[in-house]
This record gives structure tokens, C-alpha cells and sequence, in this order.
């Protein structure tokens, strides 16, 4: 009888530790790859019923993490103050452009320097593509947002590519805004616009 208690102690003993080194080895598979903010961009397009503007945003930092091939996280923040249009190429109407999207009207990026994105769930759809979930905080305003990436590994780390669709009126971003002003006809500015983003990051 004390054998049989023995080797059932013994089992037991056995499945925590193998449990224990189980979860050590996952601990020790998620990486944190470093975002190369040279080679990353944000590509952001704004419509508006007589038309569309585009430009660019720089990343100031970021992280992609990954359990193995699998895409578990990241994060990444965006320098506001470096937003440039590419469509104008009057550079008087080009500058009061980038002046009024930092300006109150917009981005107020005196205020809000940075805006900030993080993962909060990634499900796999397919192979290296995850319907990704996190918080998007812009003018310090936190709001959840949803979007497909696609997630690509390298000899030295990871790429992931998404498009999101961001609605300006929940991060106070009123002007010309038909959720908060009526009869704006054609100086109507969509509430979404959206960010093309490009990461490459590496260990």
C-alpha cells in the first residue's frame, strides 16, 4: 500500500514539475523584436466630399512580440509632430494644411505629441494572419480598434502590415465633423480615415 501511495506521490511530483518546465519554455519562446522605426511607416489618408489628402507619419518606437511564428503582441507609438502631406504641392497650402492637423481642430499634438497603439489580442485567421485587437490612444483618449494584419517572419525578426480604420469623433476630433455639426455640405470631413501601417522589427 505505501509503494502504491509512493508512486502516486511520485507521478504527481512528477506532472508539477513537467507542468512547472512547460510553462518556463513558453515564457522563454515570446520575443520581443525591436521596431525599426527608418524602415516602418504609417501612411495616413483623410476624404472629404471635394476630395482626399494622404501623408506620412513617422514611429518614434515599437515592439512586435512573437511566440515563435505566432504573433502574441506589440505595440508602437507615433511622433504626431512629424506629419506630412504628399498629395499638395504648393508648399504654402501644403504647410497650412500639416499646420491646421496639429493645430486644436485636429490632433492638437502641442498638447498630444504622440499617439499610441497596443495590442491587446491577436487571433490567428490564417497562415500569418490575425484579426487584431488593441487600444488606440490619441489626444489621450483610449478607444479599442479591429483590424486584420498580416504577420511575416525574416532571417531576423518579423514584418506585419495592417490597415486601420480610425473614427476621429470619438477621439474629439470635431472640426467639420457631420457627427457634431449639421449643414456642412461640401465642407464635410469623413469621421474615418485611415492608417496604412508597415512594421519591421527585429531581435
Amino acid at each position: 500500500m505505501k509503494s502504491v501511495k509512493f508512486f502516486l506521490a511520485s507521478v504527481a511530483v512528477a506532472l508539477f514539475v513537467s507542468g512547472l518546465v512547460s510553462a518556463d519554455d513558453k515564457v522563454k519562446k515570446a520575443t520581443n523584436l525591436k521596431v525599426n522605426t527608418s524602415k516602418s511607416e504609417l501612411t495616413w489618408v483623410g476624404k472629404k466630399v471635394t476630395g482626399e489628402h494622404t501623408g506620412k507619419i513617422a514611429l518614434k518606437e515599437g515592439t512586435i512580440t512573437m511566440d515563435g511564428a505566432k504573433l502574441t503582441g506589440g505595440k508602437f507609438v507615433a511622433d504626431l509632430t512629424t506629419i506630412t502631406n504628399t498629395d499638395l504641392a504648393d508648399k504654402e497650402y501644403n504647410g497650412k494644411l500639416i499646420g491646421h492637423l496639429k493645430s486644436d481642430d485636429f490632433f492638437a499634438v502641442e498638447k498630444h505629441p504622440t499617439a499610441t497603439f497596443v495590442v491587446t489580442k491577436a487571433t490567428p485567421k490564417s497562415t500569418g494572419v490575425y484579426e487584431v485587437t488593441g487600444d488606440l490612444t490619441i489626444k489621450g483618449i483610449t478607444k479599442p480598434v479591429t483590424f486584420p494584419v498580416t504577420v511575416k517572419t525574416t532571417a531576423t525578426g518579423a514584418e506585419a502590415t495592417g490597415k486601420i480604420v480610425v473614427d476621429r469623433s470619438k477621439y474629439d476630433i470635431k472640426y467639420n465633423s457631420k457627427s457634431f455639426f449639421e449643414n456642412l455640405g461640401d465642407k464635410m470631413i469623413n469621421d474615418d480615415f485611415t492608417i496604412d501601417v508597415k512594421l519591421v522589427a527585429a531581435k
